[in-house]
């Protein structure tokens, strides 16, 4: 039984990386299913106005908290976490842990050139044939049961979904039921974009101390600093609303 917690309107699991990957390998070898998701201040600000995505999120077989001030506000709520699981290492993981057990995983996601160059990288760092298909992430919504029934016949274990919230989100949880014949389903966000070298991850001391947001500020102001600043300062204001309407 997996250890929940419930803070802010967000469900999250209480599991460690290592827990994680068992849970996943699990439901491979036993043919289960495991729609998974991560949480991150930023996601969890948008949740509490944004009903379609917390159902998503919510709903979810495994919510592992992907940023480290998810893991400071837990702790500050008296619930606290083992650790952070982010996405994007537990998508390495995975595709490590495919080509040791020879499973299959789709790609989709990213621009084309951007999938087409992270395919190249997985093949020669692996092996071609733990990439059961791929695909960029342009298409329109006529376009989706086309895409979902595609990845199903792809005879992958895995589906690995590069998009931007909530799209990523709300995609996976609506079409969950067409996915049952895979055994894991997850979103990665922009991971497609860092492995395949086209954005940089933050150093790993800025991961830890929980200014990889930072990090990204500073590689695209125009573009992030509203997600941040604005973001950041509103997800502060939920954790102490929270905190002292507990204490009163």
């Amino acid at each position: 039984m997996i250890n929940r917690i419930h803070i802010l309107n967000t469900n999250i699991d209480n599991l460690s990386m290592t827990e994680t990957l068992r849970l996943v390998s699990d439901a491979i070898e036993k043919q289960k299913h495991i729609h998974h998701t991560v949480v991150n201040a930023g996601k969890i600000v948008a949740m509490q106005t944004d009903v379609t995505l917390r159902k998503s999120v919510n709903e979810a077989d495994i919510i592992n908290a992907d940023g480290q001030a998810v893991i400071w506000a837990a702790k500050l709520l008296d619930k606290p976490l083992k650790e952070r699981v982010a996405g994007i290492d537990l998508f390495e993981n995975l595709i490590a842990h495919a080509h040791k057990h020879k499973y299959k995983f789709y790609l989709l996601g990213a621009k084309q050139e951007v999938v087409e160059r992270l395919v190249t990288i997985i093949s020669e760092k692996y092996n071609p044939n733990i990439i059961a298909g791929y695909r960029n992430g342009y298409f329109t919504t006529a376009e989706e049961p086309q895409i979902v029934e595609e990845i199903t016949q792809s005879n992958a274990n895995m589906l690995f979904v590069a998009m931007s919230s909530p799209k990523k989100e709300i995609f996976l949880h609506q079409y969950r039921n067409q996915l049952q014949k895979l055994n894991f389903i997850m979103g990665v966000g922009g991971s497609f974009d860092v492995l395949a070298g086209k954005t940089k991850r933050a150093p790993l001391w800025m991961q830890k101390t929980g200014l990889e947001w930072f990090y990204r500020f500073i590689q695209e102001p125009k573009r992030m600093w509203k997600r941040y600043l604005i973001g950041n300062s509103k997800f502060i204001a939920l954790v102490f609303r929270e905190k002292f309407s507990k204490n009163k």
